[in-house]
Formats: structure tokens, C-alpha cells, sequence
């Protein structure tokens, strides 16, 4: 059998058989794909090693509420400078829930902005953390202060460039879809 009949085989078994077994090679295939080649092009055009996170907690959530009702329940803006106006003008002002995939871009510390929304790597959880920034401090570099929106305090570690150089900020969100992921994962418990 030559080279041509066998890809010709292979092609036909992968696209046009209804078997389990051509499913299953098929959802694989899928896998590989996406982990391996789509997501790293993807990196590499955003300038980040995760380009695409899904949300696994509920530390950004405003729990449904109209945005004047959350601010309002949320003094430690007020307390902290952080008026409603200024609130306005951040990017996901609306928070984000467990569930919803945030898209993410390489980014270097002095382009960041208070408001802006960091995903960071912490020696003290698995996963990278998705905060808000609240803070800047810039004296010995730049050091920043991030909280969830939905917390009652910020965090107590200050976020150092190294902990945000192989991830970034959020840029887009896409709801729900992290569920996906989130699902995988509670069924394959890791």
C-alpha cells in the first residue's frame, strides 16, 4: 500500500466514518491541535505564555447586582479614592463571574494602569490569580496593589513584574465558556 492510499485511508477514516472510534480520534486530533498549535500562535501574537484563561473563581463577581448598587455596598473604593467616577472609566467595570474566559495580552509593568486587570502567579495557589489593579507603586520598580472586586480588602501580597511576565492583562471576555474547562476539570479531578 503506498503513501497516497494510506493518507487517503486516514483522511476518509478522520472526516466521513460515523464510528466511535473515528469520534474519538477526531476529539483528540481537536485536542492536540488547540493545545499545541492554536494557543501557542495565539501567545505568540499577544505576547503571553496563557493567552486565554478561564475564570475559576468568584473574587471579581459584582453577585448580580446593578453597578450603582455594588459600588454603593463597596466602601473601600470610596475609602481608598476610587470614586464612582473613576470606576466608570475601567475596563470591566462590571466585574466578571466564575465561568467566563478573559483573553489575555503580554504587557510591560510601566503600561499598566490602576483598573486594569491582571492575572498574576502567586506561590501560594495553584492557579494565577485575576485581580484588579488599585495601587501603583513605582518607587524601586513597580511594585502593584490588586484586589477582587467582589473582596472585602486587597491583596496582601503586592504583585512584582516577574509574578505578570508570563501572563498579562485581561483584554476581552467571553462569558460562560470557561465552564467548559472548569467542568473538565472537576470530572478528571485534578
Amino acid at each position: 500500500m503506498g503513501v497516497r492510499t494510506v493518507l487517503k485511508k486516514t483522511w476518509h477514516f478522520i472526516w466521513h466514518e460515523d464510528s466511535l472510534l473515528s469520534w474519538f480520534v477526531n476529539l483528540i486530533l481537536a485536542f492536540v491541535i488547540v493545545k499545541w498549535v492554536i494557543y501557542p500562535v495565539i501567545g505568540l501574537f499577544l505576547s503571553t505564555v496563557y493567552p486565554i484563561v478561564a475564570v475559576v473563581s468568584g473574587s471579581m463577581e459584582h453577585n448580580g447586582v446593578d453597578f450603582d448598587t455594588w459600588i454603593e455596598q463597596n466602601s473601600w473604593y470610596e475609602e481608598n479614592n476610587i470614586n464612582k467616577e473613576i470606576f466608570m472609566t475601567y475596563k470591566f467595570k462590571n466585574g466578571f463571574n466564575k465561568g467566563d474566559i478573559m483573553v489575555l495580552k503580554g504587557v510591560k509593568p510601566k503600561d499598566i494602569k490602576t483598573g486594569d486587570i491582571l492575572v498574576y502567579e502567586s506561590p501560594y495557589h495553584s492557579n494565577p490569580i485575576i485581580h484588579r489593579v488599585v495601587a501603583i507603586q513605582k518607587e524601586e520598580g513597580y511594585t502593584f496593589t490588586t484586589k477582587g472586586d467582589n473582596n472585602n480588602a486587597p491583596d496582601k501580597q503586592k504583585i512584582k513584574p516577574e509574578q505578570i511576565q508570563r501572563t498579562g492583562k485581561a483584554i476581552l471576555r467571553i462569558p460562560w465558556l470557561g465552564w467548559i474547562k472548569i467542568g473538565f476539570v472537576n470530572l478528571l479531578g485534578m
